[in-house]
């Protein structure tokens, strides 16, 4: 399948369920492939603000970010994924998230 399709698909499925967090993720990381950052990291962002915030996103739109050399704004968004993974217990991701803000910090 071409990721044009997965795409696709992606968005279709989407007007049915909207609001699915594994679809917009899903679409964030199409999007990514297609070198829409912005459109990603916005479709990212909104996943931030969900109830709870969706934790994946901080982590995907820091490694974005930093591959985009934008190592200022990866550091925020990795912060504060940190921060709110360590509030949902997700002790996992927290340290992922660490480990990787320590890797582009030096």
């Amino acid at each position: 399948m071409s990721e044009n399709t997965r795409r696709q698909q992606i968005e279709a499925m989407l007007k049915d369920e909207p609001e699915d967090t594994f679809l917009r993720y899903a679409l964030a990381t199409e999007l990514e492939k297609d070198e829409q950052h912005e459109d990603s990291l916005e479709i990212l962002h909104k996943l931030t603000l969900d109830s709870p915030p969706y934790v994946p996103a901080f982590f995907m739109a820091g490694q974005q970010l930093s591959r985009l050399d934008r190592i200022e704004e990866a550091r925020d968004w990795l912060t504060r994924g940190i921060e709110q993974a360590q509030q949902q217990g997700n002790l996992h991701a927290a340290g992922e998230m660490q480990e990787f803000l320590m890797a582009i910090s030096n």
